[in-house]
Protein backbone atom coordinates (compact mmCIF):
# COMPACT_ATOMS: atom_id res chain seq x y z
CA UNK A 1 0.00 0.00 0.00
CA UNK A 2 2.67 2.54 0.74
CA UNK A 3 3.81 2.30 -2.71
CA UNK A 4 0.49 2.64 -3.76
CA UNK A 5 0.16 6.25 -1.66
CA UNK A 6 3.81 7.21 -2.66
CA UNK A 7 2.60 6.97 -6.86
CA UNK A 8 -0.55 7.82 -6.51
CA UNK A 9 -0.44 11.04 -8.41
CA UNK A 10 1.40 9.64 -11.32
CA UNK A 11 -0.34 6.34 -11.67
CA UNK A 12 -3.77 7.78 -10.77
CA UNK A 13 -4.09 10.99 -12.04
CA UNK A 14 -3.56 12.69 -8.59
CA UNK A 15 -7.33 11.20 -8.04
CA UNK A 16 -8.62 13.66 -10.65
CA UNK A 17 -11.00 10.85 -12.24
CA UNK A 18 -9.86 8.18 -10.69
CA UNK A 19 -11.64 6.22 -7.94
CA UNK A 20 -8.68 3.61 -6.07
CA UNK A 21 -10.49 0.65 -4.25
CA UNK A 22 -8.98 -1.81 -1.87
CA UNK A 23 -10.82 -4.82 -0.65
CA UNK A 24 -9.86 -7.16 2.20
CA UNK A 25 -12.02 -9.44 4.26
CA UNK A 26 -10.62 -7.60 7.18
CA UNK A 27 -12.71 -5.85 9.52
CA UNK A 28 -13.59 -1.77 8.44
CA UNK A 29 -11.97 -0.77 11.81
CA UNK A 30 -9.09 -2.03 10.61
CA UNK A 31 -8.81 -0.79 7.28
CA UNK A 32 -9.56 2.89 8.79
CA UNK A 33 -7.03 3.08 11.46
CA UNK A 34 -4.37 1.68 9.44
CA UNK A 35 -4.89 3.97 6.31
CA UNK A 36 -5.82 7.11 8.40
CA UNK A 37 -2.28 6.19 10.11
CA UNK A 38 -0.38 5.82 7.19
CA UNK A 39 -1.67 8.50 5.12
CA UNK A 40 -3.31 6.25 1.83
CA UNK A 41 -5.20 7.95 -0.38
CA UNK A 42 -7.63 4.97 -1.27
CA UNK A 43 -10.84 3.94 -0.51
CA UNK A 44 -10.50 0.49 1.47
CA UNK A 45 -13.80 -1.57 1.33
CA UNK A 46 -14.17 -4.45 3.91
CA UNK A 47 -15.28 -7.77 2.47
CA UNK A 48 -15.83 -9.54 5.83
CA UNK A 49 -18.39 -12.03 4.44
CA UNK A 50 -16.09 -13.25 1.64
CA UNK A 51 -18.65 -12.53 -1.14
CA UNK A 52 -17.44 -10.03 -3.32
CA UNK A 53 -13.80 -11.77 -4.69
CA UNK A 54 -15.41 -15.04 -5.71
CA UNK A 55 -17.74 -12.62 -7.66
CA UNK A 56 -14.84 -11.65 -9.90
CA UNK A 57 -12.45 -14.59 -10.28
CA UNK A 58 -10.64 -13.44 -6.53
CA UNK A 59 -9.67 -16.02 -4.90
CA UNK A 60 -8.99 -16.26 -0.87
CA UNK A 61 -5.18 -16.65 -0.10
CA UNK A 62 -4.92 -18.02 3.25
CA UNK A 63 -7.81 -17.71 6.01
CA UNK A 64 -8.09 -13.81 5.83
CA UNK A 65 -7.05 -12.33 2.55
CA UNK A 66 -7.56 -12.16 -1.07
CA UNK A 67 -4.89 -12.75 -3.67
CA UNK A 68 -3.34 -9.34 -4.95
CA UNK A 69 -5.68 -8.40 -8.08
CA UNK A 70 -6.15 -5.38 -9.64
CA UNK A 71 -8.75 -4.16 -11.88
CA UNK A 72 -8.91 -1.27 -13.85
CA UNK A 73 -12.63 0.13 -14.76
CA UNK A 74 -13.13 2.16 -17.56
CA UNK A 75 -15.79 5.66 -17.75
CA UNK A 76 -18.32 3.04 -18.84
CA UNK A 77 -18.50 0.99 -15.83
CA UNK A 78 -16.46 -2.40 -17.62
CA UNK A 79 -13.38 -3.83 -16.51
CA UNK A 80 -10.45 -2.06 -18.69
CA UNK A 81 -7.25 -4.18 -17.30
CA UNK A 82 -6.99 -7.16 -15.55
CA UNK A 83 -3.54 -7.49 -13.72
CA UNK A 84 -3.84 -11.15 -12.24
CA UNK A 85 -1.92 -11.55 -10.06
CA UNK A 86 -0.67 -7.70 -9.47
CA UNK A 87 2.86 -8.05 -7.98
CA UNK A 88 3.15 -4.46 -6.01
CA UNK A 89 6.72 -4.45 -5.20
CA UNK A 90 8.18 -4.68 -8.88
CA UNK A 91 7.67 -1.05 -10.42
CA UNK A 92 7.25 -2.91 -14.11
CA UNK A 93 3.91 -3.52 -12.28
CA UNK A 94 3.26 0.88 -11.96
CA UNK A 95 4.51 1.15 -15.26
CA UNK A 96 1.69 -0.92 -16.65
CA UNK A 97 -1.09 0.22 -13.98
CA UNK A 98 -0.38 4.02 -15.34
CA UNK A 99 -1.11 3.31 -18.94
CA UNK A 100 -4.26 1.04 -18.40
CA UNK A 101 -5.15 3.34 -16.21
CA UNK A 102 -4.41 6.73 -18.39
CA UNK A 103 -6.34 3.87 -21.31
CA UNK A 104 -9.34 3.51 -19.19
CA UNK A 105 -9.93 7.65 -18.92
CA UNK A 106 -9.42 7.60 -22.14
CA UNK A 107 -12.41 5.77 -23.55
Amino acid sequence: MNAYRDQYAQVFNGGKGVTALSISVDVDTVHANWAKDSGYPVTFVSDTAKSLGPQYNVQPAGRSAYSRVLFVVGKDGRIAHVMRPFRELVQDSYDELGKAVATAMKQ
